[in-house]
């Protein structure tokens, strides 16, 4: 059995995680996340209300499970709010992440940690594992200051970056891009998006996936994990529209510097995938196969 603790478990990510676990008989999850349990499933695994922020709390969890794995899904992740609240940014994204590195190295745990395309400052995309870092955001900076401490540490470790995720549960704590152009077209609302920014937006089964092939093959190293297709931020909404037949003319084009938001944005990433794909054998959907898969779970719901 593969004892696997994950932190974030009610989040888009930590749920699909919970999904692929409970479909693998040699998984032993201990899900954690803050407040009351918010996946459908209840039983067929543990749930403990762990804020990671606490550290007394957590050093007692993983005392207490002494898990083989820990996947970290647990992060604040809005790019402005990290600009508005840094000490929030820095607790969460930083200064736990420093706690359960010393955890892991104390009980011998292998950490997988979620980071982000928004480490790079967009000018040279798509990005392999070994491009210099340079982020333009205090969020972005936040998760570099993260995995520059997992590098330096002891244990055995590996890092996920990843771009964009996108899905559906039976109950989100926060939108994604996808849900909100669908939910916005929908209602008939005129939608600005950006048309000089690039992503490879990320099916949240896909990324669940590679966590668990880099726990289960204790696979370590940085591995970039996203979707296989480039768009433009206004192709991929265009996309949502010509996929569910909304009304694309609602999508106005616009520059990045008319949308005054506080954290500047990568121009263009994208990930390189080659080595995740030949060393944990990670095969994404294609977006057009990502959006199937949403529309039959919000029929299903």
């Amino acid at each position: 059995m593969n004892k696997i603790l994950v932190t974030g478990s009610n989040g888009l990510l930590g749920q699909k995680i919970t999904d692929l676990a409970l479909a693998d008989n040699s998984i032993d999850l201990i899900a954690t996340s803050r407040g009351e349990n918010r996946h459908p499933v209840k039983s067929g695994y543990r749930y403990v209300d762990l804020d990671i922020i606490d550290r007394q709390r957590l050093r007692a969890t993983v005392a207490e499970y002494r898990p083989d794995v820990i996947i970290n899904t647990a992060a604040m992740t809005n790019v402005d709010a990290c600009e508005h609240d840094p000490e929030g940014c820095r607790k969460l994204n930083v200064e736990a992440v420093a706690s359960l590195v010393e955890l892991c190295e104390t009980y011998g745990i292998h950490l997988i940690h979620l980071s982000t395309d928004f480490i790079f400052d967009g000018k040279e995309g798509p990005y392999a594992e070994d491009a210099e870092p340079n982020p333009l955001s205090l969020y972005g900076q936040s998760k570099w200051d993260a995995e520059k401490i997992i590098l330096q540490s002891s244990c055995k470790w590996t890092i996920l970056r990843t771009i964009l995720v996108y899905g559906i549960v039976a109950d989100m704590s926060r939108s994604n891009i996808v849900l909100w152009a669908k939910g916005a077209l929908e209602k008939g609302q005129p939608l600005n998006v950006v048309n000089d920014q690039w992503r490879m937006p990320t099916l949240a089964e896909d990324l669940a996936q590679a966590c668990l092939l880099a726990a289960t093959q204790r696979a370590e190293g940085i591995f970039h994990i996203s979707g296989k297709d480039l768009f433009a931020i206004h192709e991929l909404v265009a996309a949502v529209a010509d996929f569910w037949g909304l009304d694309k003319s609602l999508i106005r084009e616009v520059s990045s510097s008319t949308l005054s938001q506080a954290a500047p944005r990568p121009a263009r990433t994208g990930f390189i995938l080659d080595k995740a794909r030949s060393v944990l054998g990670y095969n994404p959907h294609s977006f057009q196969e990502g959006l199937e898969l949403v529309d039959q779970q919000l029929r299903r719901q």
